[in-house]
């Protein structure tokens, strides 16, 4: 008599889909640390640079609607296998790409790679959270953060070794197929949130808008410290040249600090209080570094924005993988959309206003954006 194999354990789970969004910072993090190494040798001016990587949101695009598709037709699980198996891929391609015409089909690849995997990894974590019956999500978002400093330590590494960019890239594709294949298995093989019984294709209900309108402000946000701290630290704050990361790693710190916390935090105050607060703290950590343009004023402040945007988009995310209406995949698609595109245009927004006005006023506009968060969030069931 043969008997079925026991179901694993949550936490086996739970480990697993940690480990993937690990797998996944670690990728985007190794190529955010060789672009300047490969923009010097295609000899690639700034200008140049900047347009070639709009290839990356182009891939991304068309992604997010496909990938929720994909996810309700065969699954999160091998969607997200499929995802980092091209994603590890393409950025191979980045590390051997001679020229523009192969590292711009590379880059839409990559991007949309990346899209493929995030949701398909984040409807995994939101059916092991369901598991749970307990706010997770945030911590698995940590773990991408902590992935993203180690990528950046080994890619200071391998720059001090004279380790050229593709070798460097064939190492990390190695680790992630190593990573995958360990604990692949272990992925949820067909997650709560793959619901086959709801239709593929619905219009998102209001609820999804205010969870899209709300990624949306917070990723404006987000967006303006990844492309804009380095700058605003030499141009407003004028610190030393040793010192104008300060405001980016301050923030980054505190954003991976509190989404270690942001899960107990929401089991105790629930989503809606949780993101009302982030929201507000994110427009007061801005505000205190448009006010007080001083070195530790405005690392401060950058500190309390990390610490503001670190549990919106986990707790968005999460909230629209328990849609009614809506598989998890298709859902995520859809707020994830429209949260992209405040990533998108914000960096462009604050170079606009800074051109027209300053910088200062920029930042003062994006704490707006952070008073809606919590505006909109007030409004929106969760």
């Amino acid at each position: 008599m043969t008997t079925a194999a026991a179901p694993a354990a949550p936490r086996t789970h739970r480990l697993a889909v940690a480990a993937w969004f690990f797998l996944q910072g670690l990728i985007f993090s190794s190529w955010a640390s060789r672009i300047p190494a490969i923009q010097q040798r295609m000899g690639f001016s700034d200008a140049t640079l900047g347009l070639l990587l709009l290839a990356i949101p182009l891939g991304q695009l068309p992604s997010l609607p496909l990938t929720g598709w994909l996810i309700h037709k065969y699954g999160s699980r091998h969607t997200a296998i499929a995802g980092a198996a091209l994603y590890s891929l393409s950025l191979v391609g980045l590390g051997w790409a001679e020229g523009p015409w192969l590292l711009v089909p590379c880059l839409v690849a990559f991007g949309f790679a990346s899209n493929l995997m995030n949701i398909s990894i984040n409807t995994q974590a939101v059916g092991v959270e369901a598991l749970y019956e307990k706010p997770i999500m945030a911590s698995f978002h940590g773990v991408w953060s902590l992935a993203g400093f180690t990528g950046a330590l080994i890619g200071t590494a391998m720059i001090g070794w004279g380790v050229l960019p593709e070798f460097h890239f064939l190492l990390i594709t190695g680790l992630v197929a190593a990573g995958a294949l360990l604990t692949s298995g272990a992925l949820l093989p067909h997650a709560a949130a793959d619901d086959e019984e709801q239709p593929a294709f619905v219009m998102p209900d209001r609820t999804l808008l205010g969870l899209g309108a709300i990624a949306f402000c917070a990723l404006i946000c987000e967006g303006a410290m990844f492309d804009w701290s380095g700058v605003y630290f030499k141009k407003v704050v004028h610190a030393e040249k040793a010192w104008v990361g300060a405001g980016y790693t301050a923030f980054m710190s505190t954003m991976a600090l509190g989404r270690f916390g942001a899960d107990r935090l929401t089991a105790r105050l629930g989503s809606k209080r949780v993101i009302q607060l982030s929201g507000m703290l994110t427009a007061f950590g801005l505000l205190v570094a448009v006010l007080f343009p001083t070195l530790i004023t405005a690392v401060l402040g950058f500190m309390l924005v990390g610490f503001g945007t670190s549990s919106v988009v986990p707790l968005v995310y999460s909230a629209a993988g328990r849609s009614t209406v809506m598989p998890a995949g298709m859902a995520l698609a859809a707020v994830s959309t429209i949260g992209f595109l405040g990533f998108l245009v914000g960096p462009p927004i604050i170079g606009i206003v800074a051109g027209a006005t300053s910088l200062r006023v920029s930042y003062a506009l994006i704490a707006v954006m952070g008073v809606c968060v919590a505006a909109v969030a007030s409004r929106v069931k969760l």
